[in-house]
């Protein structure tokens, strides 16, 4: 069995609940954490916590202890908002794509609060701010904050996106915009190791931005 500083805890897991997104199965997932001796697994599923009480019973079974979580679209706008989000495709059919209308946000429940406050940001995100996906923005993550830890997310979060592209000053600006709505220590900048050469520059990015601010990262 692994030594407690070797053991890894995989915080950013979709499941067979993120539609088109993920193909893990839940008893899967949870017979080789414990195999692996894993003392916990989060579950992040997109814009959804469909599966949270199933990835609770099952985690019960195994001995491992679950995390509560999802990853949001955030919109940097108001989830209210539903014009000038379109762009046109250039495509040779025409039409119109989305542009920019969200982000993704990790966010993990630390307690009973937390994952009340979660269920009240997808809730309000699907029932207010759908549009092409369940959007939730900055007010709504201010109001409900207590008891949440938030990870900078993958390519498509909003930080690694302006940092792939260049545009650090603006990477600073929100990131320190997510470390104010969240607090010092529950704002975390995400690595990822998945073989893609922009992941690479993000996570290069990331690390150097986590020195200058002196905000963590976690694998």
């Amino acid at each position: 069995m692994p030594r407690p500083d070797e053991q890894f805890v995989h915080l950013h897991v979709h499941t067979e609940f993120s539609m088109l997104d993920g193909a893990a199965r839940l008893p899967d997932l949870f017979a080789e954490a414990a195999r692996q001796h894993m003392p916990a697994l989060a579950m992040t599923d997109h814009g959804n916590l469909f599966g949270a009480l199933e990835f609770y019973r099952e985690a019960q079974k195994h001995g491992v202890k679950p995390i509560l979580g999802c990853e949001l679209y955030v919109t940097p706008r108001s989830r209210f908002d539903r014009e000038e989000l379109l762009m046109p495709s250039g495509g040779p059919h025409g039409g119109k794509k989305i542009n920019n209308a969200s982000f993704h946000l990790t966010l993990l429940a630390e307690n009973l609060t937390g994952y009340q406050n979660l269920l009240e940001i997808v809730s309000r995100a699907h029932l207010e701010g759908f549009y092409y996906r369940p959007r939730a923005d900055f007010e709504l993550l201010y109001r409900h904050r207590e008891g949440l830890i938030a990870l900078s997310g993958c390519l498509k979060g909003q930080v690694s996106y302006l940092l792939t592209r260049g545009e650090r000053e603006r990477a600073y600006a929100t990131a320190d915009l997510f470390r104010n709505i969240f607090g010092p220590g529950r704002y975390f900048f995400e690595l990822q190791a998945n073989g893609l050469e922009e992941q690479r520059v993000a996570n290069r990015e990331l690390l150097s931005l986590s020195r200058e601010m002196k905000i963590p990262v976690v694998a």
